[in-house]
């Protein structure tokens, strides 16, 4: 993987992270979901919604271009255990989420395993 890939693989895991957290806080101030058509017009009225939902689909676009660069077996595996390991860091920061052992000892692992794959 190319250092420019790899820089922009870490930056669209970092939109897609922020994004799944405003998402989160859009809903929670909407107060919840559920599949209406009334509940997706309270959630189109949250602006943590609305530039959360926009900044995934830039990610998306972000991701496209990496589908397009690099190795799909590398780029993928990392892709998203940044992502999952950002989004657990920033819940338990922003959102006050508890982590339990089992939860860190998988993120060290992922660690682990986000550093071997880039190498390899």
């Amino acid at each position: 993987m190319s250092l420019a890939g790899f820089t922009l693989l870490v930056i669209t895991a970092l939109c897609m992270a922020v994004a799944n957290l405003l998402m989160k806080t859009g809903i929670t101030a909407a107060g919840g979901f559920s599949p209406s058509v009334r509940a997706l017009v309270r959630l189109c009225r949250e602006p943590g919604f609305v530039f959360g939902f926009a900044l995934s689909g830039i990610a998306a676009l972000m991701w496209f271009r990496i589908l397009a660069t690099q190795k799909l077996s590398t780029c993928y595996p990392l892709f998203v255990s940044l992502t999952y390991m950002l989004i657990t860091l920033a819940a338990f920061y922003f959102l006050h989420e508890k982590i339990s052992v089992q939860k860190m000892a998988g993120l060290v692992a992922i660690i682990a395993g986000i550093t071997a794959v880039a190498r390899g």
